[in-house]
């Protein structure tokens, strides 16, 4: 594996023709936004790209795969986006895959093996490395490119609210938003909820509990309360900032069951702790403020050994 410039980067998508991009498992608004923007700079370019998503599309999402169709094609060149580590590749995005050529990604917690790899920390979304390649590569904004940066950018700084926000992020927005429904983008993302995702953020308040003297808080939920409520993942986007928007909470914990005796863990952090440093524990990763991991186990057993870990660090 070596880790190459930008410009390396874009060299090798100049070299190459055919491009299967790889998302991460329970897809965010800036994976799927960043890969779909991306495969649609290299059809501008002659070249064939297809995007891998684990699973169904999220259904906020699929405004992205508008003027999006499946090209036929066999992928002679694997490149990944947004994803942090290997544990966040799905079975169904890996078929046909048996090496990763090129990694993107701004997660300095990176540990997925490639031939290359380009890591910006401190670009605020994967979305903001594409920017820059559309750059460039001379490829021209359009609705489709435009819409997939902006939802990236967007999304992965809360509506530019988080502190991974720098004048570089809100440069690439104003560039790209005449060019996108950026309005719309923002009521889908930010706005609008269904009925589900009320009910699901009733019942998990209610599941809410403190530790370490209130600085650390945990919601969760099950598969049962899911599927009481008819939720999928479109009802589980965002969650994970509830906890840590309470008064004097310094990490805040959201647990999620998923099927095979699995939870899904994101953490999301205040005041300077190191989420990413606590999901390493784990075998995660991710940002200082926001990152995840995977834990096997039931409820109780998975909450111990969170609320262990707190309290080691509180």
């Amino acid at each position: 594996m070596r880790e190459i410039t930008l410009n390396e980067v874009a060299s090798l998508l100049k070299e190459h023709d055919e491009f299967k991009i790889l998302t991460h498992s329970y897809p965010d608004g800036d994976c799927l936004g960043s890969g779909y923007a991306l495969a649609f700079i290299l059809r501008k370019l002659g070249k064939k790209a297809n995007v891998a998503v684990d699973g169904k599309l999220p259904s906020k999402f699929t405004y992205l795969t508008a003027r999006y169709e499946e090209q036929d094609f066999t992928p002679s060149y694997i490149v990944s986006v947004d994803v942090a580590a290997p544990a966040l590749l799905g079975k169904s995005v890996l078929e046909g895959v048996d090496h990763i050529d090129l990694c993107i990604d701004h997660h300095l917690t990176n540990s997925l093996e490639a031939e290359h790899r380009y890591v910006d920390g401190k670009a605020a979304a994967a979305a903001e490395i594409i920017y820059q390649l559309l750059e460039l590569l001379g490829v021209e904004l359009d609705a489709d490119i435009a819409g997939g940066i902006y939802t990236g950018i967007s999304t992965d700084t809360g509506c530019f609210c988080y502190t991974n926000t720098t004048p570089r992020t809100h440069q690439i927005a104003a560039q790209v938003m005449p060019h996108c429904d950026w309005q719309a983008i923002n009521h889908i993302n930010f706005v609008l909820k269904t009925r589900a995702k009320l009910k699901m953020e009733r019942m998990i308040y209610d599941t809410m509990e403190f530790y370490a003297g209130g600085k650390c808080a945990i919601i969760y939920t099950t598969l049962a309360m899911c599927e009481a409520l008819g939720a999928g993942d479109d009802e589980m986007e965002g969650l994970a900032n509830i906890p840590r928007r309470i008064e004097g909470v310094k990490i805040g914990i959201t647990m999620r069951e998923k099927a095979g005796g699995i939870f899904k863990i994101s953490v999301r952090t205040n005041d300077g702790l190191d989420a990413a440093a606590f999901c390493q524990r784990f075998g995660g990763g991710g940002h200082p403020a926001a990152s995840g991991c995977s834990i096997e186990g039931d409820l109780a057993t998975v909450k111990k050994k969170l609320i262990d870990a707190v309290e080691e660090i509180l």
